[in-house]
């Protein structure tokens, strides 16, 4: 017998203060995703970086890899699993595209990371979340 795949949490419409609300989580966990990378010998280039194929929340730097990283919080680990899809990491991969030449050079490795966040959790961290 084969269970059902899980369903994504409902979305409702959201009001000026949800939205105040979830700018400001998410603003939260793009300073804890970049101390986490710290941590993990990372350096930040650069954070909410915009372009006109979309924004990337974090650029850092290890060695010779640049990564282009999407922050994703949620107010349970549960949720998490429902965070980023193939749309969000398309969009950030076509950021990056675009951001490649002020931050990486010849020789440097690119790669989009994926940063999950949580209460109560570890940050994960998905490295080459995007292969295009």
């Amino acid at each position: 017998m084969t269970l059902p795949a899980p369903r994504p949490p409902r979305r409702r419409t959201a009001s000026t203060a949800d939205r105040q609300v979830a700018e400001a989580a998410g603003r939260r966990g793009e300073r804890l995703a970049g101390w986490w990378l710290r941590l993990k010998g990372w350096s930040i280039l650069d954070r909410r970086v915009r372009t006109p194929a979309g924004e990337v929340d974090i650029v850092a730097r290890k060695g010779t890899l640049v990564a282009f990283v999407e922050v994703k919080t949620r107010a349970t680990a549960a949720e998490l699993d429902f965070a980023i899809d193939e749309r969000r990491l398309a969009r950030v991969a076509a950021a990056a595209e675009f951001l490649m030449p002020r931050y990486a050079g010849p020789g440097d490795d690119i790669r989009v990371d994926v940063i999950l966040l949580a209460p109560g959790t570890r940050p994960r961290h998905i490295e080459n979340a995007w292969i295009g």
